[in-house]
């Protein structure tokens, strides 16, 4: 923290490219490379100027400046907007570290905006989620945690939590008094109920938000030649698949994302399903049957009237799943009345693209995505989710003590195990170093 950090801030290869610095000597070491002394600058100001080594003109550049703690780190910062080259970036960050900077770790920059109070724990994590974003779910998702409503959330629990304790550890003050009671065992009861029915609806979002920020794994399955690839290539807009008239064509899974409503969903084009002495595409199939069971949606394709045999054997194999059956090659087809069972059924032309609009409507629904707004609270990461498990686990001890009737020490305990488990989200407790290191060694340099 004694240091002034510097890093490169955005993509090379761009028109421009920003560098950005924070420490105690930021505008002291600016001052030494910039056509302009910067250490009595404003704060929230914008200075034109030139980066130079001695006589050299490197760039033209904008600095602006940032004073503590009114800084994204909580420091002393500024960022240095300069023209896109990897020569003239490369030549400012060697200049900078050459006055006295230091090349900034992984995180390093939203790490120190941490320790300085900029945001607590759960909001650095969602900094990183932010900048993955790929679709308007998992921006929302990273908004929302980044804005402190988890935050909120987990300060709300922790409060009620930390006024159970408190009573309960009056009672023991007052220890020689057997029959007093400073909290009324029944209210005691009730509010634990509740807080432990929040941290589950909490812990239950994870499946969600892991499915949204990875994507929703949809099964395309089939026998061999009813067009599996060419479904998938149409859904995808691309020729990602081969697509052939030849049986077995398709050996092994083939896996790509497409956005459909702002939630990414991740489609297997599977092999052909069908009765084959070939090794290969017998492995093929196997992993078929895998893609299955791994797939929250399965669709299942066919340009004729299944079988019994094929409708048990496809529900067996889907069992609780999301089932959509697709009757494709519609531009060929002379009868299109039957329907299997009571599944979703959906009739499209994967060839010239007839009926897909509905199909991609079919799949966004069985995924049953909740309507996110930026308020809504779901849990993607899974320290969250263990730390949130941890603290139902300790809240059922305390409803479980309250039913045995257990004395009031052994119930505060629990309880503060279930405040210290939900102080790690949010980083209320010290965290230990390797903690803070795993946390912020995935982020992006610069960030």
């Amino acid at each position: 923290m004694s240091e002034t950090i510097c890093a490169l801030a955005t993509a090379t290869g761009g028109a421009i490219g920003i560098i950005r610095i924070s420490g105690p000597q930021t505008l002291e070491i600016l001052s030494r490379v910039f056509s302009k002394n910067l250490t009595q600058a404003q704060p929230n100001t914008i200075h034109y100027g030139h980066i130079k080594n001695r006589q050299e003109i490197i760039d033209e550049v904008l600095v602006s400046v940032f004073r503590a703690p009114h800084s994204y780190t909580g420091e002393e910062s500024a960022e240095i907007s300069c023209h896109g080259s990897r020569y003239i970036l490369s030549k400012v960050l060697s200049l900078l570290i050459a006055n006295g900077c230091r090349q900034a770790g992984p995180g390093e920059f939203t790490q120190r905006a941490y320790l300085n109070g900029k945001m607590d724990l759960s909001q650095a994590e969602a900094v990183a989620d932010l900048i993955a974003s790929t679709n308007q779910a998992t921006h929302q998702m990273a908004m929302s945690q980044l804005r402190g409503h988890f935050s909120s959330k987990l300060a709300q629990l922790r409060e009620q939590l930390l006024k159970l304790t408190s009573l309960l550890e009056l009672e023991l003050d007052f220890s020689d008094h057997e029959d007093l009671e400073f909290a009324d065992r029944s209210e005691l009861m009730e509010l634990t109920k509740t807080i432990n029915n929040h941290i589950i609806h909490l812990a239950k979002s994870f499946e969600t938000g892991q499915a949204l920020k990875q994507g929703i794994p949809v099964a395309i399955v089939g026998k061999t030649n009813v067009g599996k690839s060419t479904l998938l290539n149409r859904l995808l807009k691309d020729d990602r698949a081969i697509v052939s008239d030849i049986h077995g064509t398709t050996r092994d899974t083939i896996e790509d994302t497409i956005d459909i409503k702002g939630v990414t969903f991740r489609f297997i084009d599977t092999a052909g399903i069908r009765q084959t002495q070939d090794e290969v595409e017998q492995i093929g199939i196997t992993r078929t049957y895998a893609a299955i069971k791994k797939a929250s949606i399965v669709l299942w394709l066919i340009d004729e009237e299944p079988s019994t045999k094929e409708i048990n054997d496809i529900s067996q194999r889907t069992g609780n799943k999301k089932l959509i059956v697709i009757k494709n090659k519609a531009d060929k087809a002379s009868n299109n009345s039957y329907k299997p069972l009571n599944f979703p059924f959906i009739t499209i032309s994967a060839k010239y693209g007839t009926g897909i609009e509905k199909l991609e409507q079919a799949i966004y629904e069985a995924a049953n995505i909740p309507t996110l707004t930026e308020n809504d609270i779901i849990v993607t990461n899974a320290r969250h989710y263990d730390a949130l498990v941890r603290a139902h686990d300790s809240i059922q001890r305390v409803i479980d003590g309250l039913e045995m009737q257990l004395s009031g020490d052994l119930l505060s305990e629990d309880l503060r195990q279930a405040l210290d488990t939900l102080s790690e989200i949010t980083g209320g407790q010290i965290t230990p170093n390797e903690v803070l290191e795993n946390i912020f060694k995935n982020f992006c340099v610069g960030k």
